[in-house]
């Protein structure tokens, strides 16, 4: 009998030390570099924010964020990876809309719940889209290109960057909610596209806006609207699809979320670093340069930006027909 109180009065003593253990790891936090992993190939959007970012961060928290880009199955490889690596805040990865909202539907097999397996961190940006056309098509704007497509339907086409891309399923919405129809031609990504769309082989293009500055400029493609919600700083004289369409937006998003069970103090930790960096002036113009606009969130503010995000373009999946077999 007297054996029981001694058992109890061990294991209180156990849970004691390991939570003071614990507590003393999250003090120490970070002792190490962290590894923050890009789920993509370098060169794209969710490489610049990561740099961008990460660089900031890494002198805050006084220890390096390294860059680590695993590309494979269009971000969900390394999302995966991450998803079951240590919830200790030394491995995070980069959300986009691709990763988080997109692959859910569109991979079967994907291996992670956007909602269970990750601890949001917190944001980073969005970038809008822009339609453009090759000037050949007789449409000024969004409201002449749609009755266009109703006069003849099937006509048009629209370049993606493949089946499943943000530039593919933006372009879907935009048919669904201006109650047309549009030939999907995928390519192997951005820049063959944009060749075919100069050759007049392919009607239009939702493409990102670093890609499509020059060309407007240089008045090889027509520039219709941006698919954000506002007007674009980089575009200021282009209007949003949303003027001619209410409630459209097709925008990529970023942010940063760690494995599941991540201590909340870590989490706060990296919070604050990365807001901190999204209030530096030169990350702002930085991202702003590429189109993209600062997005400073709270973790919970991330965590309901990805519900929606996934609910939103889970369904826009769902009628493209573009569900992986």
């Amino acid at each position: 009998m007297l054996a029981r109180p001694f058992i109890a009065l061990a294991a209180i003593a156990a849970a004691l030390s390991v939570a003071q253990a614990q507590q003393a790891q999250m003090q120490d936090y970070p002792n190490r570099p962290i590894t923050l992993v890009v789920p993509y190939a370098a060169g794209g959007g969710n490489d610049v924010m990561a740099r961008i970012v990460g660089e900031k961060m890494s002198k805050t928290l006084g220890q390096q964020v390294v860059i680590d880009n695993r590309a494979g199955a269009g971000g969900a490889l390394a999302t995966r990876q991450v998803a079951k690596a240590a919830p200790d805040g030394y491995t995070l990865v980069i959300g986009g809309t691709g990763s988080l909202a997109v692959n859910p539907t569109l991979l079967p097999n994907v291996g992670y719940d956007v909602r269970k397996d990750f601890a949001p961190v917190g944001m980073i940006g969005s970038s809008a889209m822009i339609v453009i056309t090759h000037p050949s098509i007789p449409a000024n704007n969004i409201a002449e290109l749609i009755a266009l497509a109703k006069k003849e339907p099937d006509k048009y086409t629209y370049a993606s960057a493949g089946v499943g891309s943000g530039i593919h399923l933006g372009a879907e919405l935009f048919a669904y909610m201006g109650g047309i129809k549009l030939v999907h031609v995928p390519y192997k990504g951005t820049g063959p596209a944009l060749t075919d769309l100069l050759g007049a082989h392919v009607s239009m293009y939702f493409s990102s806006l670093p890609s499509a500055i020059g060309l407007v400029k240089e008045g090889k493609v027509r520039a219709l609207a941006v698919t954000g919600s506002k007007r674009s700083d980089v575009f200021p004289d282009v209007p949003t699809v949303a003027e001619t369409l209410p409630g459209f937006e097709a925008v990529l998003r970023y942010g940063i979320v760690a494995p599941a069970g991540t201590p909340r103090p870590i989490i706060d930790k990296l919070n604050a670093a990365l807001r901190q960096a999204l209030a530096e002036p030169d990350v702002i113009a930085r991202m702003a340069r590429d189109g993209t606009d600062s997005v400073s969130s709270t973790p919970e503010e991330y965590a309901a930006d990805i519900d929606r995000e996934e609910r939103k373009w889970s369904e826009v999946v769902k009628r493209s027909g573009a569900v992986a077999k």
